[in-house]
């Protein structure tokens, strides 16, 4: 059973209003309807969105698009303006906004006045992060902006295992940025943002477990996460691949080849209650189409409610209903069935 973080808790269910409560409440509805009926029910409007705040990243991580590079759409930085205008529109439906996609947000030279912007509106923030670019003004200003989430990438207590996943991170960066947020946690007497450890579970890690709840204990993080790996290559096995199965998000069949643990359903709960809005206003899916190859719209142009009941939207509704299997991007995600293991601190 997940540990309940009572101060986070609050937080989160002060920031909730009539109205957030209300279209969260159609938008429930119209799920369960959807897959009662098997076609597509929209009421409501999302109330959760990934606003992504760049696609660089100063790391080389082997499972990553934008470590490797591997990008067909243009690297860029979220501009504040176009920002701006799109919550003027959504934040009050939001039940939480997250700052994060593919890349580093801190890399974003605005992200900051960005959650500010958000935190002055009431919503609920997260973001992730590698961790690099928590020096001593930014963990003050992290504080200050009203963010209210933050997760770290610690995938390891030791450089050696560290920088087997996070290829060109140094460790010590970010365990110097996490105590610099504890730090000004306390010197402005703030309760957020929530602090987390995210220890994604791999081979070369996974016998550092025990050592990184100790680690962020000492450190005074807020809670540990474990996370599985989403592997790209996973057929015949991987080198990432944990030996405990528990964390793996694969299992060895007879033949000796590798199959998801997952059994695909034809629905997914994100198709209708989030969205995921790119850098440069394209709006994708979710989070497991790293290239917008399924563009359902762009917020440049027309508004998010247009685009969350146009014909593009709908249209792939209506080919996840028929079948998962046939679309790209689900077949290697875990929706629906993964769960975060949490670790208590």
């Amino acid at each position: 059973m997940a540990k309940i973080y009572p101060n986070d808790l609050f937080n989160f269910l002060r920031k909730q209003t009539p109205r957030r409560v209300g279209n969260a409440l159609k938008v429930v509805a119209s799920y369960y309807a959807t897959r009662w009926l098997q076609k597509p029910q929209v009421w409501g409007k999302p109330f959760t969105v990934s606003f992504e705040p760049t696609t660089a990243c100063n790391l080389r991580c082997p499972e990553c698009p934008s470590g490797l590079r591997e990008f067909t759409r243009p690297t860029g930085n979220l501009k504040a303006d176009f920002f701006r205008r799109t919550m003027d529109e959504i934040a009050d439906r939001l039940i939480y906004l997250i700052f994060y996609f593919q890349g580093e947000p801190y890399i974003n030279p605005n992200f900051l006045d960005m959650v500010k912007d958000a935190s002055d509106r009431g919503v609920y923030t997260i973001t992730s992060t590698n961790g690099h670019f928590l020096n001593d003004a930014n963990a003050k200003r992290t504080i200050e902006s009203g963010l209210d989430r933050l997760i770290i990438s610690v995938d390891g207590t030791t450089q050696e295992v560290y920088e087997q996943y996070r290829k060109e991170g140094k460790l010590e960066s970010v365990l110097q940025g996490a105590r610099n947020l504890v730090k000004w946690k306390k010197e402005l007497n703030s309760t957020t943002p929530h602090l987390i450890f995210q220890f994604l579970v791999v081979k070369p890690n996974e016998h550092q477990m025990g050592d990184v709840v100790r680690l962020a204990d000492e450190i005074g993080i807020d809670e540990v996460k474990f996370k599985t790996a989403q592997l790209y290559d996973y057929e015949h096995g991987n080198p990432l691949m944990p030996s405990n199965e528990k964390y793996s998000r694969y299992y060895k069949k007879k033949d000796g080849t590798y199959g998801q643990k997952n059994k695909m359903q034809n629905h997914c709960w994100k198709l209708w209650h989030s969205c995921v809005i790119t850098w440069d206003g394209l709006v994708a899916p979710c989070c497991f189409d790293k290239d917008v190859t399924h563009r359902l719209g762009d917020v440049k142009t027309e508004s998010l409610d247009q685009v969350w009941e146009g014909a593009a939207y709908d249209d792939f509704r209506t080919k996840l209903l028929k079948g998962r299997s046939e679309i790209d991007i689900c077949q290697n995600c875990t929706e629906g069935c993964e769960v975060w293991l949490g670790a208590e601190v």
